[in-house]
This record gives structure tokens, sequence and C-alpha cells, in this order.
């Protein structure tokens, strides 16, 4: 496959997937790469032709800038090895690269402890609203796939994520028991057909949901906060990385994982030494 022809797949796929703005933010970028490298096979690009493009492209950028044509073209890559089924790997993880064009320090990530997201979930009124923190919180689903959720993808303790972030055509992820019984007595109760929306909301409308909710404990709060929280929480009762990174964000590198734990403290990593080697 060239890269001309893998373009064409790839904005196909955007076509049906992505907001318009987003398909913009793509283009002219995707037209530059495509001009460099249009009758390249895609498994000839190396890290180094990468490096090489985004320099030239990105120099004139500011740093933030910069990252986001880096993350574009990893996007890309990672969609075309999955949907094409390439034996390569992403040229773009290249450590490099990724050290390269990594975006803006931001400050240590907001940690959500349990507590604050138990509550959060206890003042919400409905069990829709519930569920739907539940699904963010407990199962690391994004607010996009929730949103998106049928009533036909839900099947005992699994649920099928259509057209998912990573360019598959379908992800699983999983339910804790109760969250599994709630959310199939919620459809059940709704006489919900198998193409119904489980959740017909807006994402402005969960935003402010989520928003309202962590106002009355006076924080500031974002629905992805509680997919982040899945993870922390995760991590911080002993589920290894790799469990965290494929089974509950479902991502395909390590190294965005890492950056959703944030830092541990002197406390939290003297804890973990005494429950492995004893005081």
């Amino acid at each position: 496959m060239t890269i001309q022809e893998a373009i064409e797949l790839f904005k196909n796929h955007q076509n049906v997937t992505v907001r318009k703005s987003t398909i913009r933010s793509y283009g002219k970028f995707l037209e530059r790469f495509e001009e460099r490298f249009a009758q390249r096979e895609v498994v000839s690009i190396s890290a180094d032709d990468i490096g090489k493009f985004l320099e030239e492209c990105a120099e004139p950028l500011n740093r933030s800038t910069r990252h986001l044509r880096y993350a574009q073209l990893k996007a890309f890559f990672n969609y075309i090895i999955e949907a094409s089924d390439l034996d390569i790997k992403n040229p773009c993880n290249a450590g490099v690269l990724f050290k390269t064009f990594k975006n803006v320090y931001q400050g240590q990530r907001k940690i959500l402890d349990k507590e604050t997201v138990d509550e959060i979930i206890f003042n919400s009124r409905s069990a829709r609203d519930r569920l739907i923190l539940e699904l963010q919180a407990r199962c690391g689903l994004r607010i996009g796939e929730v949103l998106n959720l049928r009533a036909s993808d839900i099947s005992g303790r699994k649920l099928m994520i259509q057209e998912p972030k990573s360019g598959r055509d379908a992800e699983v992820a999983f339910m804790p028991e109760h969250i599994s019984s709630k959310l199939t007595e919620y459809i059940q109760a709704k006489k919900m057909s198998p193409e119904d929306r489980v959740f017909p909301l807006c994402y402005t409308a969960v935003r402010n949901l989520v928003a309202g909710l962590g106002k009355k404990l006076n924080v500031k709060l974002s629905p992805h906060d509680l997919r982040r929280h899945s993870a922390t929480y995760a991590s911080r009762n002993g589920v290894p990385l790799e469990i965290i990174s494929k089974v509950i964000l479902r991502h395909q590198d390590l190294k965005t994982t890492q950056v959703y734990l944030g830092k541990i403290s002197d406390t939290e990593a003297i804890r973990w030494m005494d429950i492995l080697h004893g005081k």
C-alpha cells in the first residue's frame, strides 16, 4: 500500500467517524505529507523520514502545534497499521520523535481520590446519570464511547465499542457485575430496541452535568477526569500497567497510559515498598 492509497483510506474513515473541524485540522498537513511520500510504500517510511518531514513542516510553529502535527501523523499510522493488518511498528513511536515533539509541560494532572468520585456518583439524581458516570469512572470509557452505545452493544459484562478512537472496527470494554446488572435493567426498563442509543445526549449536556456535580464539592471536573480516575485507581490498587493500558484504557502505547497515572508521592512509594517487602 502506498502513502497515497493510505491517506485516501484514512480520509474515508475520518468522513464517517470524526467532526468536520478535525478533518480540517488534518487537511493541509496530510496534503503536504502526500506530496512528499505519495508513491512510497507505507512499510518503507522510517522514523528518520518522519522526523525530517516534521522538522520542515513544524519549524516555525509553537511547541503545542508541533506536538499536534506529530500526534496527527501518529494517529494516521496507527489507523493504517490496524486497518490494513500491517506487520510493522508505528514509525512515530521512536523515542527520539516522542522527545523532540513532546507537548509543553502542563503541570501534574489532577488525580481524583475514590471518596470524591464515589460522592459525585452518589449525588447524581437519576439512574441514567449514575450509569454514565460509572461507565467512565469504573470502566474507563471515553465520554464519546458512552454516548455512542446502543442497546445491541451490551452483552453480559462486555461492551462493544464501535468505531473507537484507535481506528479499529471495534473494541471490547468490560464492566463490574453490579454495573452490568444496572445497565441491563435500565435498558429493559426503557424498553429499548437493539439499535436505540442507550444515552441519547450530546457531549455538552454531559459536560454540564459533570461540572455541576463537581461544583457541589468545590472540584473543577470534566468527563475525562472520570476516565483518568479509572486508571489511577487501578494503578494504586496494584493492577499491572499492561492491564490498565490494554484492557481499561485500551491505549495502543504504554507511554500514553503513563501520562494518565500522574506522579507517585513519597508516601505512596513507601507504602508500596512495605506491601511488597514488609517493613
